[in-house]
């Protein structure tokens, strides 16, 4: 039986930018390949090319690093067969595995150990429309819904999700302000103002070293 192989564009040891363990040292495995356009999007460079690579070996390399923490994603991680394959070896390996992934994705296949970081696309994402809103079922108490948001209309769209759909209820709720379309302090005004139960977060990676590949 072949191995089962994934196209990798990158393998790199970063600080966390978001989510639940924002801050510590983490190892980001960068899946190649996306069937969604966001207009916003910082990792088109992702869409094409990488590097064939089977399961063993990326597990090999993660370890090298020597923290406990790896995130996999894309591009759309789960848009590649053997994504279930490698979060499951990652379980295995003793590691706490993320999973940066669209609402646009079945997460039937995802091992129970993964922490689930869920982007619901916002209109201003330009693919509000791909939104699979059923896969949020399929989410608990260790998992994250992202919401990027882009301006007022995304904001009161992702208020309305939050409130019909109880996000909350089931999860931890990400408010995120794209990076170069809204202020931050801006959002976070809005938050408070509306008491709503989520947490703010900003992209901690891009103020450090920019938007740059690898970081």
């Amino acid at each position: 039986m072949n191995a089962t192989r994934l196209k990798i564009t990158e393998v790199f040891h970063s600080l966390q930018g978001e989510a639940d363990t924002v801050g510590l040292p983490t190892v980001f495995v960068r899946l190649t390949g996306c069937p969604l356009r966001c207009q916003y999007c910082d990792t088109a460079y992702a869409f094409h090319g990488g590097e064939w690579r089977d399961v063993p070996s990326i597990v090999a390399q993660v370890r090298e690093f020597g923290t406990p923490f790896v995130c996999v994603t894309g591009g759309e991680p789960l848009a590649q067969r053997g994504c279930a394959e490698l979060l499951h070896a990652l379980c295995e390996a003793g590691l706490r595995v993320s999973l940066e992934t669209s609402g646009a994705m079945s997460l039937e296949p995802v091992d129970s150990r993964v922490v689930k970081v869920v982007d619901l696309k916002t209109p201003g994402s330009g693919e509000e429309r791909r939104n699979r809103y059923e896969e949020l079922e399929r989410l608990n108490g260790q998992d994250l819904v992202k919401f990027v948001i882009c301006g007022r209309h995304d904001y009161e769209w992702s208020r309305q999700q939050l409130r019909e759909r109880r996000i909350a209820e089931r999860c931890t709720v990400l408010f995120s302000p794209s990076h170069e379309e809204l202020p931050a302090r801006e959002l976070a005004d809005w938050i408070l103002a509306d008491r709503l139960p989520v947490r703010f977060q900003i992209q901690l990676h891009k103020y450090l070293w920019g938007n740059v590949p690898g970081k």
